[in-house]
């Protein structure tokens, strides 16, 4: 394995595969805060030249974090399809990168090949690729998934709706909640972040909303994005839940920091199939983001893209509903500015479409970190374009529970209709059906709240 290469007269020697794929990053706070990034342009450049030359055998016989470590390596390389790695596993990450962008490489071809890779292999090669790359290999995947109703089709845009309050009022939820309706906003989910992390307020906010839903014969799901524990305890106490939420992280310690195992995820598959109030067959909804490894100093030393990536693999077990990034949330520690949170958005999903996932994104930003909502309708714009199959909107762009910004109901409607984007078939034949959308359009109706109190 050549760890090292000679770059306008200058050598640069790496001593193993942790420090070549964390100074292969593009620049980021967090890699710098955890002391891993590269020291200049020109380092950087000559770490992407290593690794693109490897091959993606030498990326598997060369763990970052051996299975025997860790809960999550093991689920990755137990994954693999070893008849697919067997035939690719002579190519170097630069070879996989142009199988990618390949034109005659379709979405299809991609899935297939995805399961003879690792998650190492697939930060790997994002580590090389520019952000049109990203934009473009993205746009390839059509990865459909279905609960209640089915999102991810080609054109299709579709929009979690985040009604948050910052007491759990359900008038309040439901006053953002017909907000959002009457923009056509909702169709990946209708989910709440709750103050109140208990087992009695989930139910207040479950109920709330699946009333709402029957009563005016909403096509979408909800869910509250409490801890699993607490909304298992609620739908085993009759909560009518559609999707069991969780927040997961790229190793078993990360993972315990947030109170999960693998076996606590298995066992809440199963009670949200049991139980639940979804049709399926998907019913997990995970939530993930650069940095939070890092931010529990769980990351062995690994950089903040590679652990994005593991989520991927970590995820892919359970075959997810959906599963969103919330970039630009932890703060400035780990992407310090708009361009980094940009970055790290087309990353993540694309790393996330290519371990066949239905990704999402919140576009995101705290108050601390230096952009504005126009880097976020520029990141909007760009994953629209990359296929991302959701995003996220809140009243405004302005959580008034989690104190961040992201996108509005009306910016996700705006980006809709200037790119030619769709809402999920079903849900669009309910919006015709309320008068809010017509052909493909939004009406004079839209956006107005009380045609759900007539």
């Amino acid at each position: 394995m050549i760890l090292k290469t000679n770059l306008l007269g200058t050598s640069y020697q790496f001593k193993d595969l942790k420090e070549i794929f964390a100074k292969a990053n593009e620049e980021k706070s967090g890699d710098r805060l955890a002391g891993l990034a590269a020291e200049s342009v020109q380092e950087r450049i000559a770490a992407k030249q290593v690794l693109s030359s490897l091959t993606l055998a030498t990326i598997r016989d060369h763990p970052l974090l051996p299975a025997e470590e860790d809960e999550v390596s093991r689920m990755i390389e137990e994954q693999v399809n070893e008849q697919i790695y067997t035939k690719v596993k002579s190519w170097t990450v630069s070879e996989l990168r142009e199988r990618i962008l390949d034109h005659r490489t379709t979405g299809e071809d991609l899935l297939r090949l995805s399961r003879g890779l690792t998650s190492e292999m697939i930060a790997a090669v994002t580590k090389i690729m520019s952000n049109l790359d990203l934009i473009h290999a993205a746009h390839k995947f059509e990865v459909i998934t279905k609960c209640n109703i089915a999102i991810g089709q080609k054109g299709v845009l579709a929009s979690r709706l985040q009604p948050n309050h910052p007491t759990d009022n359900v008038e309040g939820v439901l006053a953002s909640l017909k907000e959002g309706l009457a923009y056509g906003i909702g169709d990946a989910v209708i989910g709440i972040n709750p103050v109140d992390d208990s087992v009695e307020s989930v139910k207040r906010l479950l109920h709330a909303t699946h009333d709402f839903m029957q009563v005016w014969q909403i096509p979408t799901q909800n869910c509250v994005l409490a801890h699993v524990t607490t909304q298992m305890k609620a739908i085993e106490q009759g909560a009518p839940a559609d999707m069991i939420f969780q927040s997961i992280a790229g190793t078993e310690a990360a993972n315990r920091s947030f109170g999960i195992t693998a076996s606590l995820l298995d066992e809440a598959n199963d009670l949200i199939r049991k139980w639940g109030t979804g049709t399926g067959p998907q019913r997990l909804y995970f939530e993930t983001g650069q940095g939070s490894e890092l931010s529990a100093e769980c990351h062995y030393g690994i950089d903040q893209l590679t652990m994005e990536a593991r989520n991927y693999g970590f995820a892919r077990k359970y075959d997810p509903y959906i599963l969103n990034t919330v970039v630009g949330f932890i703060g400035p520690e780990y992407l310090y500015d708009h361009k980094q949170v940009i970055r790290a958005g087309l990353e993540d999903h694309f790393m996330g479409k290519m371990h066949g996932i239905s990704m999402g994104c919140d576009v995101c930003y705290t108050n601390h970190i230096r952009a504005d909502q126009n880097d976020m309708e520029d990141l909007g714009v760009l994953l629209a374009a990359a296929g991302v199959n959701f995003i996220i909107a809140t009243p405004m762009g302005d959580d008034c529970m989690l104190n961040y910004q992201s996108l509005s109901y009306h910016d996700v409607a705006t980006i809709r209709q200037t790119l030619g984007r769709r809402p999920a078939p079903l849900f669009e034949k309910w919006l015709e059906q309320m008068g809010i959308m017509e052909n493909g359009q939004l009406t004079d109706l839209a956006g107005d709240p009380t045609i759900f109190s007539r």
